[in-house]
């Protein structure tokens, strides 16, 4: 169909990424004829190289760290070390396993899947494989990489990315990991449960920055006991080989050696040389600029994903991509809420949260009008059976709604679909007080913390 110079698509997609491949299967199915143009393999950085793989390797880690401390339990298991190609294999056959799933997927919504590097040729075309591919609309989703520091050169040996880091064919005896934000923080707790000697370097004053100062206080107590090392608040300066690895000095003057470097500053959009602003899309540090609709400032194009200065998260890609393919069938559209979309830190303990920050709510309502109260899991049957510490805890509009649950502890992410729930439907807390919630779960110090905040706390103190 592509090269039938005659066919006009409803939409053509540049990216089968998270964003891409969620608004080619909507469009589809709401009736839109959609090609979905990809230069690699649909399901994006989410799945081949970012959510999917890092948490297998995560959970193989959790296997070794329950083998480690069974006895604890009364099983008696020996602990044999790490065997990399067999936890690639696993974590390949999860990949492999939703990939073939995902094309059967596309295949079946009659999307017309176009493998070849695109790019943007005119407001309402895309040239891919020497064929040009019209649409009556266009969306750009084409997603981002990981990105470096001025001056620190990310060469694939010692100085790695995520990318590097998930295909790594060992257990690094020491890694530096620079970035104390999710990607940093997960891939810490991964190699610390396969053996590694870990030290974080953040240059703000907590992990977990973009969380409440709570719950990055709680992580940072957790990885103090696990033994994983962080320095916080200063700065990276350089970084240089030595004779068997890489030392990195700070600012201040300070100097780590480890045997790998893992970068981990965040991700930057891939939007350079495939024709944006040529076509006169608004662009801002390599971000494409969009409204509450996702639409540019060219009425035919719109664009998701990491590609945004939105949250970079894959469900935030996935409902973004149905919110364009929504519009363009002719449905109400609604903006989304930003403040309530789950956000969930995979690494050991969880940290979750839905809404805003204390400090946040703070800035927003004032001082006085702000209510927040803590929920120990200790007191909670299932988290013992776990053996797993941490805290919920609630803000609250004084007399009104919950605007911010913040978790901290092991399975916390799955917690955060009623957390979701508490925030986006305004709930206050003696509403959410009324609910019974299964004993012994997890889920039950959701119900409890919330019995303690509208006043009738059951297993916690006054």
């Amino acid at each position: 169909m592509a090269n039938d110079a005659s066919t006009v698509f409803d939409l053509v997609i540049l990216g089968g990424g998270s964003g891409g491949y969620a608004a080619a299967l909507r469009g589809a199915q709401l009736g839109l004829d959609v090609a979905l143009i990809e230069k690699d393999k649909v399901g994006g950085t989410c799945l081949h190289r970012g959510c999917i793989p890092t948490k297998a390797l995560l959970h193989a880690g959790e296997i070794a760290d329950q083998a480690r401390e069974s006895e604890q339990f009364g099983v008696k298991t020996t602990f044999e070390g790490i065997d990399v190609p067999a936890v690639h294999k696993y974590k390949d056959g999860v990949i492999a396993g939703l990939y073939k799933g995902l094309q059967g997927l596309i295949a079946s919504r009659k999307v017309t899947y176009i493998e070849g590097e695109g790019r943007l040729s005119s407001p309402t075309s895309v040239d891919v494989n020497g064929q040009r591919v019209q649409g009556r609309h266009v969306l750009l989703a084409t997603g981002s990489v990981p990105k470096s520091l001025p001056g620190l050169e990310i060469d694939g040996n010692r100085i790695i990315s995520s990318d590097h880091a998930l295909v790594l064919d060992r257990v690094p005896q020491s890694a530096i990991i620079l970035g104390g934000g999710v990607i940093g923080v997960e891939f810490a707790s991964a190699w610390k449960s396969f053996g590694a000697d870990v030290t974080v370097i953040e240059g703000l004053k907590h992990l977990v920055p973009v969380e409440d100062e709570n719950s990055s206080k709680l992580l940072e107590r957790a990885f103090r006991k696990r033994g994983i090392k962080f320095n916080l608040g200063t700065f990276f300066s350089k970084a240089e080989y030595t004779q068997d690895g890489v030392k990195v000095t700070l600012a201040d003057g300070k100097e780590f050696e480890a045997e790998v470097l893992l970068v981990a500053v965040g991700r930057g959009p891939v939007s350079q040389g495939l024709g944006y602003e040529e076509q006169g899309v608004a662009m801002d540090r390599g971000y494409v600029l969009v409204d509450e609709y996702m639409r540019t400032n060219v009425p035919t194009i719109s664009a998701v994903g990491d590609l945004v200065p939105t949250l970079q998260l894959a469900h935030v890609g996935f409902a973004e991509g149905i919110l364009v393919a929504e519009r363009l069938a002719g449905l109400k559209a609604v903006p989304i809420d930003y403040d309530g979309v789950p956000r969930v830190t995979y690494c050991h303990p969880e940290v979750a949260s839905v809404g805003i920050t204390e400090a946040k709510a703070k800035e927003i309502y004032g001082a006085d009008k702000v209510v927040a109260l803590k929920y120990n899991l200790a007191g909670n049957g299932k988290s013992k059976i776990l053996n797993t510490a941490g805290e919920i805890k609630l803000v609250q509009v004084k007399d009104g709604a919950v605007v911010g649950v913040h978790m901290v502890g092991d399975r916390m992410g799955e917690q955060v679909g009623e957390a979701q729930l508490i925030y986006n439907w305004e709930a206050l807390p003696a509403e959410v007080a009324q609910l019974i919630h299964a004993h012994p779960t997890q889920n039950e110090a959701m119900g409890e913390a919330h019995l303690a905040l509208a006043g009738k706390p059951l297993h916690s103190h006054d």
